[in-house]
Protein backbone atom coordinates (compact mmCIF):
# COMPACT_ATOMS: atom_id res chain seq x y z
CA UNK A 1 0.00 0.00 0.00
CA UNK A 2 1.82 3.32 -1.04
CA UNK A 3 1.46 6.68 0.49
CA UNK A 4 -0.41 8.39 -1.74
CA UNK A 5 -4.28 7.20 -1.24
CA UNK A 6 -7.68 7.87 -3.26
CA UNK A 7 -10.67 6.08 -1.59
CA UNK A 8 -10.17 3.24 0.57
CA UNK A 9 -13.54 1.24 0.96
CA UNK A 10 -14.87 -2.62 1.17
CA UNK A 11 -16.24 -4.58 -1.48
CA UNK A 12 -18.52 -6.99 -0.43
CA UNK A 13 -19.93 -10.17 -1.98
CA UNK A 14 -23.35 -10.75 -1.60
CA UNK A 15 -23.25 -14.08 -3.32
CA UNK A 16 -20.81 -15.77 -1.25
CA UNK A 17 -21.66 -14.21 2.32
CA UNK A 18 -22.92 -16.87 4.34
CA UNK A 19 -23.95 -14.49 7.31
CA UNK A 20 -21.54 -16.45 10.16
CA UNK A 21 -20.75 -12.88 11.64
CA UNK A 22 -17.26 -13.64 11.83
CA UNK A 23 -16.85 -10.13 10.27
CA UNK A 24 -18.87 -8.17 13.10
CA UNK A 25 -17.29 -10.26 15.98
CA UNK A 26 -13.71 -10.07 14.87
CA UNK A 27 -14.44 -6.22 14.48
CA UNK A 28 -15.65 -6.09 18.14
CA UNK A 29 -12.57 -8.27 19.48
CA UNK A 30 -10.38 -5.98 17.34
CA UNK A 31 -11.57 -2.56 18.39
CA UNK A 32 -12.20 -3.46 22.11
CA UNK A 33 -8.31 -3.98 22.14
CA UNK A 34 -7.60 -0.99 20.03
CA UNK A 35 -7.14 2.36 20.81
CA UNK A 36 -10.57 2.98 19.35
CA UNK A 37 -12.28 0.96 21.80
CA UNK A 38 -13.77 -0.37 23.96
CA UNK A 39 -17.18 -1.10 22.26
CA UNK A 40 -18.91 -2.32 25.77
CA UNK A 41 -21.54 -4.66 26.14
CA UNK A 42 -24.09 -4.20 28.95
CA UNK A 43 -26.29 -6.90 30.62
CA UNK A 44 -25.66 -8.80 27.43
CA UNK A 45 -28.22 -11.88 27.95
CA UNK A 46 -30.41 -9.48 29.61
CA UNK A 47 -33.92 -8.09 28.50
CA UNK A 48 -32.69 -5.20 27.06
CA UNK A 49 -28.76 -5.63 25.75
CA UNK A 50 -26.87 -2.81 24.96
CA UNK A 51 -23.48 -1.93 23.11
CA UNK A 52 -22.08 -0.64 20.23
CA UNK A 53 -20.99 -2.75 16.56
CA UNK A 54 -19.08 -1.14 14.12
CA UNK A 55 -20.51 -3.86 11.84
CA UNK A 56 -24.27 -5.63 11.37
CA UNK A 57 -25.52 -8.61 9.26
CA UNK A 58 -28.71 -8.42 7.97
CA UNK A 59 -31.18 -11.22 6.76
CA UNK A 60 -33.35 -11.43 4.46
CA UNK A 61 -35.41 -14.07 2.00
CA UNK A 62 -35.64 -12.92 -1.52
CA UNK A 63 -38.16 -14.63 -4.00
CA UNK A 64 -41.57 -16.57 -4.24
CA UNK A 65 -42.08 -19.55 -2.91
CA UNK A 66 -40.63 -22.29 -3.73
CA UNK A 67 -37.90 -20.37 -5.52
CA UNK A 68 -37.11 -18.39 -2.60
CA UNK A 69 -33.01 -17.59 -2.12
CA UNK A 70 -31.75 -16.61 1.65
CA UNK A 71 -29.91 -12.74 1.42
CA UNK A 72 -27.11 -11.94 3.80
CA UNK A 73 -25.91 -8.21 4.09
CA UNK A 74 -22.97 -7.02 5.94
CA UNK A 75 -23.79 -3.12 6.73
CA UNK A 76 -20.98 -0.93 8.49
CA UNK A 77 -20.01 2.82 7.65
CA UNK A 78 -19.79 3.23 3.67
CA UNK A 79 -17.32 6.20 4.27
CA UNK A 80 -19.13 8.40 1.81
CA UNK A 81 -17.60 10.63 -1.04
CA UNK A 82 -20.00 13.25 0.20
CA UNK A 83 -20.65 12.26 3.83
CA UNK A 84 -23.67 13.63 5.29
CA UNK A 85 -22.91 13.28 8.48
CA UNK A 86 -19.93 16.18 8.57
CA UNK A 87 -21.43 18.79 7.58
CA UNK A 88 -24.73 18.39 10.41
CA UNK A 89 -21.69 17.73 13.35
CA UNK A 90 -21.86 20.97 15.40
CA UNK A 91 -18.65 20.60 16.43
CA UNK A 92 -16.51 19.27 13.25
CA UNK A 93 -15.78 15.52 15.41
CA UNK A 94 -16.61 14.04 12.42
CA UNK A 95 -14.77 14.38 9.16
CA UNK A 96 -13.34 13.05 5.90
CA UNK A 97 -9.64 12.50 5.47
CA UNK A 98 -8.58 13.78 2.44
CA UNK A 99 -5.57 11.67 2.28
CA UNK A 100 -7.58 8.46 2.03
CA UNK A 101 -11.35 9.06 1.68
CA UNK A 102 -12.17 7.30 5.10
CA UNK A 103 -14.53 8.89 7.42
CA UNK A 104 -13.48 9.15 11.33
CA UNK A 105 -14.85 10.67 14.66
CA UNK A 106 -12.74 12.61 17.07
CA UNK A 107 -13.46 11.29 20.31
CA UNK A 108 -12.47 14.58 22.06
CA UNK A 109 -14.92 16.19 20.11
CA UNK A 110 -18.16 14.79 19.79
CA UNK A 111 -20.74 15.52 22.31
CA UNK A 112 -22.91 12.87 21.31
CA UNK A 113 -25.57 15.21 20.09
CA UNK A 114 -26.67 12.10 17.92
CA UNK A 115 -26.77 14.36 14.69
CA UNK A 116 -25.04 12.29 12.54
CA UNK A 117 -26.97 9.13 12.94
CA UNK A 118 -30.44 11.40 11.69
CA UNK A 119 -28.49 12.15 9.08
CA UNK A 120 -27.25 9.14 7.93
CA UNK A 121 -28.94 7.38 5.49
CA UNK A 122 -27.67 3.94 6.12
CA UNK A 123 -28.17 3.35 9.86
CA UNK A 124 -24.01 3.30 10.16
CA UNK A 125 -23.73 5.28 13.38
CA UNK A 126 -24.41 4.13 17.39
CA UNK A 127 -24.12 5.93 20.41
CA UNK A 128 -21.59 4.39 22.95
CA UNK A 129 -23.94 4.68 26.50
CA UNK A 130 -20.24 4.50 28.43
CA UNK A 131 -17.97 7.11 26.47
CA UNK A 132 -21.61 8.96 25.31
CA UNK A 133 -19.70 9.32 22.08
CA UNK A 134 -20.74 8.37 18.32
CA UNK A 135 -18.92 5.62 16.84
CA UNK A 136 -18.69 3.55 13.83
CA UNK A 137 -16.27 1.56 11.47
CA UNK A 138 -12.40 3.15 11.02
CA UNK A 139 -11.84 0.61 8.20
CA UNK A 140 -9.38 -0.28 11.06
CA UNK A 141 -7.29 2.39 10.42
CA UNK A 142 -5.02 1.54 13.54
CA UNK A 143 -4.09 -1.75 11.35
CA UNK A 144 -4.38 -0.94 7.92
CA UNK A 145 -1.05 2.24 8.33
CA UNK A 146 0.96 -0.45 11.01
CA UNK A 147 3.90 -1.20 9.55
CA UNK A 148 4.88 -3.59 12.30
CA UNK A 149 2.19 -5.92 10.69
CA UNK A 150 3.40 -7.76 7.88
CA UNK A 151 1.88 -6.34 4.68
CA UNK A 152 -0.64 -8.99 3.92
CA UNK A 153 -2.07 -8.30 7.73
CA UNK A 154 -2.43 -4.44 6.95
CA UNK A 155 -6.40 -4.73 6.55
CA UNK A 156 -9.60 -4.25 8.37
CA UNK A 157 -9.98 -7.03 10.75
CA UNK A 158 -13.36 -7.87 9.15
CA UNK A 159 -11.64 -8.51 5.90
CA UNK A 160 -9.12 -11.23 7.24
CA UNK A 161 -11.62 -13.10 9.51
CA UNK A 162 -14.19 -13.62 6.75
CA UNK A 163 -14.11 -17.68 6.30
CA UNK A 164 -15.88 -17.42 2.77
CA UNK A 165 -13.35 -14.45 1.56
CA UNK A 166 -16.50 -12.31 0.75
CA UNK A 167 -15.13 -8.88 1.98
CA UNK A 168 -12.00 -7.59 -0.31
CA UNK A 169 -10.74 -4.10 1.13
CA UNK A 170 -8.45 -1.51 -1.12
CA UNK A 171 -8.25 1.35 -2.86
CA UNK A 172 -11.46 1.97 -5.61
CA UNK A 173 -9.65 5.02 -7.42
CA UNK A 174 -6.93 2.81 -8.45
CA UNK A 175 -7.50 0.81 -11.25
CA UNK A 176 -4.78 -1.52 -10.26
CA UNK A 177 -6.67 -2.49 -7.39
CA UNK A 178 -8.79 -5.37 -6.56
CA UNK A 179 -11.42 -3.87 -5.32
CA UNK A 180 -11.21 -1.55 -8.60
CA UNK A 181 -11.21 -4.40 -10.60
CA UNK A 182 -13.62 -6.23 -8.94
CA UNK A 183 -16.54 -3.57 -9.35
CA UNK A 184 -15.72 -3.02 -12.49
CA UNK A 185 -15.80 -6.60 -13.87
CA UNK A 186 -18.47 -7.90 -11.60
CA UNK A 187 -21.06 -4.90 -11.88
CA UNK A 188 -20.42 -3.40 -7.92
CA UNK A 189 -23.38 -1.22 -6.83
CA UNK A 190 -24.18 0.52 -3.88
CA UNK A 191 -26.85 1.16 -1.74
CA UNK A 192 -29.25 4.03 -2.29
CA UNK A 193 -27.52 5.53 -4.89
CA UNK A 194 -31.01 7.96 -4.94
CA UNK A 195 -29.19 9.45 -1.37
CA UNK A 196 -26.55 10.94 -3.61
CA UNK A 197 -23.67 10.48 -0.95
CA UNK A 198 -21.78 8.42 -3.17
CA UNK A 199 -20.52 5.74 -0.89
CA UNK A 200 -17.63 4.47 -0.90
CA UNK A 201 -18.44 0.44 0.42
CA UNK A 202 -19.56 -1.58 -2.98
CA UNK A 203 -21.31 -4.86 -3.23
CA UNK A 204 -21.02 -7.74 -5.44
CA UNK A 205 -24.46 -8.77 -6.85
CA UNK A 206 -25.97 -11.97 -5.27
CA UNK A 207 -26.70 -14.53 -8.90
CA UNK A 208 -29.70 -15.69 -8.70
CA UNK A 209 -29.83 -19.55 -8.63
CA UNK A 210 -32.32 -20.90 -10.73
CA UNK A 211 -34.12 -23.78 -8.79
CA UNK A 212 -36.13 -26.77 -10.70
CA UNK A 213 -38.16 -28.12 -9.29
CA UNK A 214 -37.86 -32.45 -9.22
CA UNK A 215 -40.75 -34.70 -8.93
CA UNK A 216 -38.58 -36.95 -6.80
CA UNK A 217 -39.32 -34.36 -3.66
CA UNK A 218 -42.27 -32.96 -4.00
CA UNK A 219 -44.88 -34.74 -1.33
CA UNK A 220 -47.90 -35.97 -2.57
CA UNK A 221 -49.78 -35.09 1.02
CA UNK A 222 -48.83 -31.32 0.60
CA UNK A 223 -51.23 -29.11 -1.48
CA UNK A 224 -48.84 -26.36 -2.00
CA UNK A 225 -46.46 -29.10 -3.35
CA UNK A 226 -49.42 -30.43 -5.59
CA UNK A 227 -49.35 -27.12 -7.56
CA UNK A 228 -46.35 -26.61 -8.13
CA UNK A 229 -46.59 -30.21 -9.57
CA UNK A 230 -49.54 -29.47 -11.95
CA UNK A 231 -47.71 -26.46 -13.04
CA UNK A 232 -44.41 -28.34 -13.64
CA UNK A 233 -45.83 -30.73 -15.33
CA UNK A 234 -47.73 -28.76 -17.56
CA UNK A 235 -44.77 -26.70 -18.49
CA UNK A 236 -45.61 -23.39 -16.84
CA UNK A 237 -42.40 -22.66 -14.63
Amino acid sequence: MGTIMGQLALVIDLNTCVGCHACAVNCKEWNTQAEFGPLSDFDPYGEKPSGVWYNRIMTYEIGNYPHTQVLHLPKSCLHCQDPPCVPVCPTGATFKREKDGIVLVNYDDCIGCKLCSWNCPYGCREFDEADKVMKKCTLCIDRIYDEALPPEQRQPACVLTCPAKARFFGDIEDPESEAYKLIKERNGFILFPSADTKPANHYLPKVETKVEVDDNVLKPDNPIFLEVLSRHKGGNR
